[in-house]
């Protein structure tokens, strides 16, 4: 089965949901951005999620863009994507 494919980013995208990967103060941690148009009328303002696990943070982002039929891309700067979520590319210029 071929691995799902993420679209690395450096900044959230209006299009998209965005998940964002960090690390500070020894702990790593996901957070979501959603877009309030891209919801559908499901939201009213944009979204962003409290800080949360990475693997939780990658779960809901998943469970999200399938409830809603939209793409995710991920910012991470730093390097803390785990293979097993999938691969990880850039856009070519």
């Amino acid at each position: 089965m071929a691995a799902n494919r993420f679209e690395q980013v450096d900044e959230p995208q209006p299009d998209a949901i965005t998940l964002s990967l960090s690390a500070g103060d020894g702990e790593t941690h996901g957070q979501i951005a959603c877009p309030a148009e891209l919801a559908g009328g499901h939201l009213v303002n944009d979204f962003l999620s409290d800080p949360m696990p990475p693997v939780e943070a990658f779960r809901a982002a998943v469970r999200l863009a399938n409830e809603i039929r939209a793409p995710i891309v991920v910012a991470d700067p730093q390097g803390l994507w785990q293979d097993d979520w999938g691969v990880l590319y850039r856009e070519a210029d």
